[in-house]
């Protein structure tokens, strides 16, 4: 069996506890030719990279809500600035012509919302895409005869 198990997780064991009682009872096991340190390790590999994509996922959504909020004050800054500088015979040429405005520019709020969405999922996506595809290299490593 492979000694070098408990100095392979021995850090881990703070950051992810559980990561030990998986060894532990593998170990218990006794199973020749299991690599128990290179499976803890490839299972503290997945929890790392999934709390990486929640972190992004939740980073991008953070900036997303910070965005739409600070565009909200824009805009109703914006509304109280026309409104109260509208008056008599300009009054419908100024209205017209602030809400063309405001929708050219609600539009574009919209546009950039949507992207940063879509940053922030693929963001998370890419991390767990890349963790996937070193499984699949990990897994024919070990199909592979020797």
């Amino acid at each position: 069996m492979d000694t070098n198990s408990n100095q392979s997780t021995g850090a881990d064991a703070n950051a992810m506890p559980w990561l030990e009682d998986v060894r532990k009872l593998i170990d218990r096991f006794q199973l020749p030719g299991v690599d128990v340190a290179a499976l803890v390790d490839w299972q503290r590999k997945d929890v790392e990279a999934l709390t990486e994509a929640n972190r992004q996922a939740y980073e991008g959504i953070k900036a997303l809500v910070e965005r739409r909020n600070e565009i909200l004050r824009e805009t109703l800054a914006e509304w109280q600035t026309t409104i109260k500088d509208v008056t008599g015979s300009e009054t419908m040429t100024k209205q017209t012509e602030a809400a063309k405005q405001g929708v050219e520019k609600a539009v574009a709020n919209f546009r950039e919302l949507a992207q940063m969405e879509a940053q922030a999922r693929n963001n998370a996506w890419n991390v767990f895409q890349e963790r996937m595809q070193e499984n699949l290299g990990n897994l024919q490593k070990l199909l592979q005869p020797k």
